[in-house]
């Protein structure tokens, strides 16, 4: 059986934790920024946890067999 390649998209996008957590970049922080507040702006710098809804294709992607204990 040949290996599972791993998404190069997904590889750039989302990153694993040492306790096994996926996490991702929060949306909206590309453009239109003036009229987006100092306080919300600070907020989009840092990392979110993928939803668990979204996590089992997250990882099928990153060719993860299963989560971390």
């Amino acid at each position: 059986m040949p290996k599972q390649k791993t998404s190069r998209a997904a590889k750039k996008r989302f990153k694993m934790t040492g306790a096994g957590k996926l996490l991702r970049r929060r949306a909206r922080k590309a453009h239109l920024l003036e009229k987006k507040s100092a306080k919300r702006k600070r907020r989009f710098r840092h990392q979110d946890a993928v939803s668990g809804s979204d996590s089992r294709e997250v990882r099928r992607m990153l060719g993860l067999k299963r989560e971390r204990s």
